[in-house]
């Protein structure tokens, strides 16, 4: 368990942060439901391994994650699934196929162990009489990305590219 940390409120608002980035990667495909099956001339029933491919990474990575969150430390735990996450973005942003976007969904699922990391390393850094406002502030973003997550995506789907949707989430 690591001390409490003289800045808490850094660390609360990276965690913050990485729980807006999770809650869009989740939500940011759902304004190209009805473009996916045109995108990658196959059927709506195939696109949708993009969406399903994202929720079984994401059920796997969790729970593994925070078991390697207790082996080898939260925080490296945190930035080694920053990598798929990113990765996974990137993959979709060049996706020349269906497979290759599910491929990269997937990889972006693996990034969703990050937010009961993080939820997990306030506990060990955060003073205990900060700790239920930190966890209620990082647990509010997963809504908040998602709310802000779905107008932004269909804007930038609707005035860019659907790549242009993913090179953002890789940066």
């Amino acid at each position: 368990m690591a001390k409490p940390v003289a800045r808490p409120g850094l660390v609360i608002a990276a965690l913050a942060s990485a729980g807006i980035s999770s809650a869009f990667t989740q939500t940011m495909v759902t304004p190209l439901v009805a473009l996916l099956p045109g995108i990658f001339d196959t059927t709506s029933d195939n696109t949708t391994w993009i969406f399903t491919a994202t929720l079984l990474a994401a059920a796997v990575a969790v729970p593994i994650s925070g078991r390697l969150g207790d082996l080898f430390g939260k925080r490296r735990m945190m930035l080694l699934l920053a990598l798929p996450l990113t990765i996974g973005a990137i993959i979709c942003a060049l996706a020349p196929s269906l497979q290759v976007m599910i491929l990269g969904r997937a990889l972006q699922g693996l990034g969703s162990g990050m937010v009961p990391l993080g939820i997990a390393l306030l506990r060990d850094v955060v003073p205990k009489e900060r700790l239920s406002s930190a966890i209620a502030t990082v647990s509010s973003t997963l809504g908040a990305g998602a709310a802000i997550g779905l107008p932004i995506s269909a804007a930038l789907i609707e005035f860019s590219s659907w790549r242009v949707l993913f090179w953002a989430a890789a940066s």
